[in-house]
């Protein structure tokens, strides 16, 4: 997009107020479906075009029976293995017809076979090969995969599904990719397809996307179809896997269901094989499974929204998200990458330590992280760069040319940024820089920078701003190499100089302050200054045109200038047409090097988010994180409350263990138990990525998942009452929970009777106290504190509240402290004192505790342990912290003598407390 404001031609001076002239086209980022029809990709051999007839439906949603519209198209599937033979004579002889409404399928080769036709399949072991080419056995391949890429700010995120026609199951997966893509190559190489689907959009021949190149490389082997991209289809992928799941898989559904790429893979992949097979599934017939990606923990869509990791729930505009608090990345790709990990942590420990070491180093070296700094802000973005250059135009347009010419100078000005940047990591001491450095020293790089350098002034330079890009570009290309376009250039210069002094002269002639500007929209134009300026007759002379006025600046033009302008735009065309004659012989040559810019935008990605995590740092008291068995956090504050101006949140201590796993948290309505339940979970998440966490001291245990129950809202679009959509919450994490997740559950049971309420949080307790997960409760139903005497693995804590009375009205108040406590809440009847504090009638409130405290002395029974019960949990606790002790202590001998001789007073304390009568007040404490 080009910058609309004006430049001057004499000095330049707005130039740095205009931004760059390119970005990445606009998109929701989220979804696939298209209004737009796209026509079927036909392929290079003149193979005939294959059409699909949608048949009559007997229901409103799912697929429908697909008919052939040719009898000759004919297409076996036993036991998956298809005729190729058949399939190749189709493509040769036969021409579909195209009805009205009708889907087409296009088919594109392989690079290993003729157009529409299979090569030979490749066998198949099982699904853990590591490639295609590793098998050995006797069995058929029978696994077709369907993927998708995002696109603009969204490129990079990958929707996959797969399906086996030997087993009824789908699988479906979403995750970032970096500009490699080894996690879709590494996907695809473990799955060993019989065939990949792919948008046409992403496979038109000379347009290939980057992901579409690499596929087809890596996988020589294997068939490669190109459906139109409309088939990629979320809302259409949705409703199949409604239909289609099977009732004991139905949970997949709360997970998948804002995953819009794999959701739009499963519908082009559903479509298809209706399509080849010429069947239809069953309804409520397949099993569907989501998988994530490896080395990554898995955070679903509802945690992320309760967390406002990178959204903000009540402005989608506000930056008060997780990702608006560590986000000072400089490049577009440090941004997408810092957004993916916070979506999809590592689960690693190497690897995050790692991370955590080259955090440490940018903070710990001063002029590392200001070199750095420093050299990453002035980097484009590469992942853009590099689409654009791998792509052959179909049309040589004016525009078209122009691009090129402007992609070759920004390639130029990305190559000369890497010797700078090589510096910077020249002597750095952690792992993860010394790998970026090391892979800097790639002598590609300057390969491709001395053959553009053959072509391209060496002073040409990416600039900001719309009249300083096009001067370079239209003298990007040496002199002498084009006869033609020298004397193109000339012309263009001559007309410029009359156009500066045909304003000249118009200035003299009317004696006012006028001088040449520029814009995209207008070309050259006349502004002036109105301040102290008198003109004659009080309006501007009459041969001043097309007149505009902002503030004190007026605006205008003359025929004689638009006439020049003309001129100087068809000598553009001519420049910019030879210009690409010698760019695209340029890109021929460095094409077969040009791969070595996927790791430079992987380094520049990367360092740029280090950067942004440790700058993070610098804005506020952060520690870095250990990984034990333990959730320990001292001080530990809310990283976005904290960000907010005018607020300072309350630090609070939170530990976790396997001796005390589940926390039930108790406190009156705005105490701050959701806050900080929000807090342990997004501490946990900086923790995973590498990022320093706000607090004194910090200890994780890996997550390999994040669940939280917090929303209360309906669900119109699912027809939820609260209540259901609690259920489906709770059946989600039952369903998928591990002994390493963390789980975060807030008023669990609200949307229903006080009585339903409490015995499914019984229930849904008793069940996860039989994991190792660490589990975070929140709840108002005091019953459930009844728990910790019975089991020895439950801790209560409450956030305590102080009571302050007026002297003159004799009001009682409540004093939020926002501090948790030890044991469970002595505060009862919540609701009540928060009614309080609005404009209910005293009379009401009054009635309505008299009820309540009624109602409490029915339900109410206290039950105490019995001393044996008392003594097994001083034992529990016991060996739990040996046990912890013995993994992850780090003390020397004499202080870990001093802390067992602390856990054995503990111990004693704790019997003696339970076979001491409980009558006896005892003086000591």
């Amino acid at each position: 997009m080009y910058c609309s404001s004006t430049e001057e031609v004499k000095t330049g001076s707005d130039i740095s107020k205009c931004g760059q002239t390119w970005r990445a086209s606009p998109v929701d980022g989220s979804r696939l479906n298209e209004t737009t029809s796209y026509g079927p990709l036909s392929a290079s051999s003149g193979s005939s075009r294959q059409s699909l007839d949608e048949g009559s439906t007997s229901s409103g949603h799912g697929p429908t029976q697909a008919r052939m519209a040719s009898g000759q198209f004919h297409r076996s599937l036993t036991l998956g293995r298809t005729n190729p033979s058949l399939l190749a004579s189709t493509s040769d002889s036969s021409s579909f017809r195209s009805r009205g409404g009708t889907p087409r399928l296009g088919r594109t080769p392989g690079s290993a076979g003729a157009a529409g036709s299979h090569p030979a399949r490749t066998p198949l072991t099982d699904h853990t090969a590591t490639s295609c080419s590793s098998a050995t056995a006797t069995s058929v391949a029978s696994v077709i995969v369907a993927v998708v890429e995002g696109r603009g700010l969204a490129r990079g995120e990958i929707g996959m599904a797969s399906l086996n026609l030997k087993c009824p199951e789908l699988v479906l997966s979403q995750f970032a990719d970096t500009g490699t893509y080894a996690k879709v190559i590494t996907k695809i190489h473990i799955l060993v397809p019989l065939e990949i689907l792919m948008p046409d959009t992403a496979s038109e021949k000379g347009k290939g996307t980057k992901l579409f190149n690499l596929i087809t490389e890596n996988f020589p082997g294997v068939a490669f179809t190109a459906i139109q991209r409309k088939y990629f289809n979320e809302r259409k992928g949705l409703e199949y896997i409604q239909q289609l799941c099977a009732p004991e898989f139905g949970t997949v559904l709360m997970e998948v269901q804002a995953k819009y790429y794999c959701l739009a893979a499963a519908a082009a992949l559903l479509k298809y094989l209706e399509f080849i097979q010429n069947s239809v599934y069953a309804a409520k017939s397949l099993k569907v499974t989501f998988k994530g990606s490896e080395q990554t923990a898995m955070i679903d869509s509802a945690s992320a929204t309760n967390l406002e990791l990178v959204v903000n729930n009540r402005d989608h505009r506000s930056e008060h998200t997780l990702l608006g608090v560590l986000n000072h990345t400089k490049t577009p790709g440090g941004a997408r990458r810092l957004r993916s990990n916070i979506l999809e942590p590592l689960f690693d420990v190497d690897t995050i330590n790692i991370r955590l070491d080259a955090v440490q180093e940018l903070l710990q070296d001063e002029e590392l992280f200001f070199g750095l700094k420093n050299a990453i802000g002035h980097f484009l973005d590469i992942d853009q760069l590099l689409s654009v250059l791998v792509q052959i135009p179909k049309q040589e347009t004016v525009q078209v040319a122009e691009t090129k010419i402007t992609h070759v100078i920004q390639l130029k000005h990305t190559l000369d940024m890497v010797p700078r940047l090589r510096m910077v990591l020249k002597n750095c001491n952690t792992a993860l820089l010394k790998a970026y450095s090391t892979s800097l020293e790639d002598a590609r790089f300057d390969l491709i920078l001395e053959q553009i350098k053959t072509v391209i002034n060496d002073d040409t330079t990416y600039l900001k701003g719309s009249l300083n890009m096009r001067t370079q570009k239209c003298y990007a290309v040496r002199p002498n190499i084009n006869e033609f376009l020298d004397i193109a250039r000339r012309a263009y210069t001559e007309i410029v100089d009359d156009i500066a002094g045909l304003v000249n002269q118009m200035g003299e002639k009317y004696g006012l302050p006028m001088r040449t500007s520029f814009s995209t929209a207008r070309g050259f134009f006349i502004q002036m200054k109105l301040e102290g300026v008198v003109l004659p007759e009080g309006n501007l002379p009459s041969e001043f045109i097309k007149v505009t006025k902002h503030k004190n600046n007026y605006g205008f033009t003359t025929a004689d200038l638009m006439k020049m302008n003309d001129r100087c735009d068809e000598a553009l065309r001519e420049i910019f047409h030879m210009s690409y004659v010698v760019i695209c012989q340029l890109l021929c040559t460095i094409h077969e090097h040009i791969h070595c810019l996927y790791k430079l935008s992987d380094a520049v990605s990367m360092l740029d988010m280090l950067l942004s995590l440790a700058n993070t740092c610098t804005i506020s008291d952060y520690v870095r994180p250990e990984f034990t068995d333990t959730l320990a956090i001292k001080q530990g504050r809310h990283p976005i409350l904290e960000r907010i101006a005018g607020q300072q949140p309350v630090s609070n201590n939170s530990y976790i263990s396997e001796g005390s796993n589940f926390v039930i948290i108790t406190g009156p309505n705005m105490s701050g138990k959701s806050t900080y339940l929000k807090q342990v979970a997004m501490c946990q998440i900086m923790a995973q990525i590498g990022s320093f966490v706000p607090a004194e001291y910090a200890s994780f245990r890996v997550a390999d998942q994040i669940f939280t129950r917090i929303g209360v809202d309906d669900d119109f679009e699912t027809n939820c009452s609260t209540f259901m959509l609690e259920m489906k919450e709770i059946s989600y994490i039952i369903h998928n929970v591990s002994d390493r997740s963390l789980i975060i559950i807030d008023e669990l049971g609200r949307g229903t009777s006080a009585e339903e309420g409490i015995g499914i949080c019984h229930s849904v307790c008793e069940f996860l106290l039989s994991l190792k997960a660490f589990t975070l409760f929140a709840t108002h139903f005091l019953e459930l504190c009844q728990l910790e005497s019975l089991y020895p693995n439950v801790e209560n804590q409450h956030m305590e509240v102080q009571h302050t009375r007026s002297g003159d009205t004799g009001a009682e108040s409540v004093l939020y402290t926002y501090l948790l406590y030890r044991g469970c809440s002595e505060e009862r009847h919540y609701g009540l004192r928060a009614a309080e504090m609005t404009a209910l009638p005293s009379g009401l409130i009054q009635e309505a505790k008299i009820i309540a405290s009624n109602v409490s002395q029915q339900l109410l029974a206290k039950h105490h342990s019995d001393p044996e019960t008392q003594r097994q949990r001083a034992v529990y606790h016991l060996a739990t912290r040996l046990l912890q002790a013995a993994r992850n202590s780090r003390l020397d001998p004499d202080s870990l003598r001093m802390y067992l001789k602390g856990l054995r007073k503990q111990y004693e304390a704790e019997l003696q407390a339970v076979w001491q009568p409980a009558s006896v007040d005892t003086e000591e404490e």
